[in-house]
């Protein structure tokens, strides 16, 4: 064992709580819409908001950059990330090829603990969203899609699915115009009750109609809110 093992993990610990609630803030401020696409994210200005050092700051705004939360651009600094409505409309798409058929291999191999598994989960989104925890819901509704794509058994699938979800989160973080679009809980329970019954074509229909509502639900027009101090808004 490394002499130094348990020294290095505690200093690798100890950076993380400086730089998660940094990290947190963020991303809440981001997703509640209080932070808009594009807004810079000056190091300095964060530091001194926060009352940390640039170098927390730096392992804060990677972690949004790795979430697709921000984006890092050499010698200009970090942002926050700004998909545009071609980007938005070709990972949904590409879901809606995807996740039908997901859906349909699940209704055929879901076991009954699997199905168990899956109504706890919708407890949870239900939850989140009644207590107004938009960050934390977008989670949970991403969680969901990955869940069903691995009861349906498809590895190679689930991994892309994954990476589509992470764009889509970002997505319906920044652009929902009704609230709903986080994921309506009523979708989330019908997908629960075709995979449950084993009816693999309802459930295919019920996915390809939750996807096409999820779409339709953003709003893509460029956002004109009047600019505020990063002060005013993270403080």
């Amino acid at each position: 064992m490394n002499m130094f093992g348990s020294t290095t993990l505690d200093a690798t610990n100890k950076a993380a709580m400086r730089w998660y609630p940094v990290y947190a803030g963020l991303r809440e401020a981001i997703v509640s819409h209080r932070l808009a696409p594009g807004t810079k994210l000056p190091e300095d200005e964060l530091a001194s908001i926060y009352s940390v050092s640039r170098a927390v700051i730096r392992a804060a705004l990677q972690a949004l950059s790795h979430d697709r939360l921000a984006r890092l651009e050499p010698n200009r600094g970090a942002f926050v990330a700004q998909p545009n409505k071609q980007e938005a409309r070709e990972v949904f798409e590409a879901r809606a090829l995807i996740e039908p058929k997901l859906a349909a291999l699940a209704a055929e191999m879901a076991k009954p603990a699997e199905i168990e598994q899956l109504r706890l989960h919708l407890d949870k989104e239900h939850e989140a969203l009644h207590a107004g925890h938009d960050s934390d819901a977008i989670m949970l509704s991403a969680q969901f899609h990955i869940g069903i794509a691995e009861i349906a058994g498809q590895s190679i699938l689930t991994g892309i699915v994954r990476d589509l979800l992470s764009r889509s989160s970002l997505i319906i973080a920044l652009y929902w115009r009704r609230r709903d679009t986080i994921c309506e809980s009523h979708a989330h329970h019908a997908l629960v009750e075709a995979i449950q019954k084993g009816d693999a074509q309802d459930a295919s229909n019920l996915m390809k109609h939750h996807l096409d509502d999820l779409l339709s639900g953003l709003d893509l027009t460029p956002g004109k809110n009047k600019p505020e101090s990063l002060s005013d808004i993270l403080r």
